[in-house]
């Protein structure tokens, strides 16, 4: 890429030469350059440099790895330092990584570690399931009996054990577990209907309010056990999920729909609405990128098509706002969330490239070289914005580890 005064420079020489005059030019410094044996000297570098000398510094690096595929090699070295600090320094004794935190972070590693191709069977997995599988419920749940979060443990545990099921093994306890949060929903049996703002959303547990990231986690395990984008539970789901997005429609009759109208998400329209991000002066919910792109996905697992209006005012949202060294609306909170949403999203719309205002973006490659740039020395990757336990290497690495499975060449 070139650097803005530079791509200016090239552009203003382009329009004086004209583009077939610049063709001619460089057809002929490739000849010379050859006759010459100057290969060290990047032809378009040299061409270039004589079409704006003033900026010559400024041109692209021809051989860098922006814009190219990723390749399995250096794909593997990421990962490969990762597990390793998994493995020698975030797990416990018993298995656990941070269990202070509840069984969510453990859960989230055996996932992050088994989409990364390490097998059920290898002690590093196998040790952390046996610390989950202590924790199963009669109810159905898989949780800590003190836990304020139980809906939000057992789906991820349930997207864990999906990954992790070879032969069935763990059919019965995702049998139970699809029971437990499909009760955790707010439905009918609460005595709900779909007027309510609550409906079909899901909190942390204990019926607590809804809001969008757990409705999305609630969405992403009852997929991860095969629920069909038909049930119902699905489609109570995506009545909540409609209604957390800034655009009025049939779908959205919120006090809120008609406010903002930019087509992202924010976190919950119910108990009188919230945003992470905040509020306008208007009362309108801000929109921010990590619940937009948790919400695109959502909406596509529940069998909303591409050409739906709420689907394309999300996309609009996010061709908007697309940033790597952010999460636009948050700024670095819940930054690596973001990553993990963002890359689970743009995988589940399907493009390998995600067009913008300022080109078409190689998505996979931008996100895996921000997160081989943020790295640590030691394989692990940390948040300096501690916010949502974001200061916490196990959590953040098994976040990691997720993206990277869908940057997988």
């Amino acid at each position: 890429m070139f650097s803005q005064a530079g791509s200016l420079c090239y552009e203003n020489r382009l329009e004086a030469y004209g583009t077939k005059n610049v063709d001619n030019i460089i057809e002929r410094l490739t000849m010379r350059l050859i006759l010459n044996q100057l290969a060290p000297l990047s032809v378009v570098t040299f061409g270039i440099a004589l079409l704006c000398p003033m900026h010559s510094s400024l041109v692209a690096q021809d051989k860098s790895t922006k814009g190219s595929a990723i390749t399995k090699a250096e794909w593997q070295e990421v990962v490969d330092r990762s597990v390793s600090y998994l493995r020698s320094q975030g797990q416990a004794e018993d298995g656990s990584y941070s269990k202070q935190n509840g069984l969510g972070v453990t859960a989230l590693v055996v996932a992050g570690l088994v989409s990364s191709d390490i097998s059920p069977e290898d002690p590093v997995v196998a040790k952390s399931i046996e610390f989950l599988l202590r924790y199963r419920q009669a109810d159905g749940g898989v949780y800590q009996t003190d836990s304020k979060h139980t809906n939000y443990e057992t789906c991820l545990v349930m997207m864990a054990l999906s990954k992790a099921n070879r032969n069935g093994k763990y059919n019965d306890l995702l049998s139970g577990a699809t029971r437990y949060v499909k009760q955790m929903q707010w439905d009918e049996t609460e005595e709900k209907n779909k007027e309510d703002m609550n409906y079909g959303g899901a909190g942390y547990g204990s019926k607590s309010r809804p809001d969008l990231s757990n409705t999305s986690f609630l969405i992403d395990a009852l997929k991860s056990v095969g629920t069909s984008e038909n049930d119902e539970a699905m489609q109570r789901a995506l009545v909540f999920v409609s209604r957390c997005q800034n655009l009025e429609s049939k779908h959205n009759t919120t006090p809120f729909a008609g406010l903002l109208k930019d087509g992202g998400f924010y976190y919950t329209p119910a108990a009188g609405g919230e945003s992470q991000a905040g509020k306008e002066p208007n009362g309108g919910l801000r929109s921010y990128a990590s619940m937009t792109y948790a919400g695109l996905k959502s909406m596509i697992f529940a069998g909303v098509q591409k050409e739906d209006p709420r689907i394309k005012a999300a996309v609009k949202f996010l061709q908007t706002h697309y940033a790597l060294d952010s999460n636009p609306g948050m700024g670095s909170s819940g930054l690596y969330y973001y990553y993990h949403t963002m890359a689970k999203a743009l995988d589940t719309l399907g493009n390998e490239e995600f067009e913008t205002a300022d080109g078409k973006h190689l998505w996979r490659r931008e996100i895996f070289d921000r997160l081989k740039g943020t790295q640590t020395a030691n394989g692990s990757w940390v948040n300096s914005d501690t916010r949502w336990l974001e200061g916490d290497p196990n959590l953040v690495t098994g976040y990691t580890l997720l993206t990277l499975s869908f940057l997988k060449p």
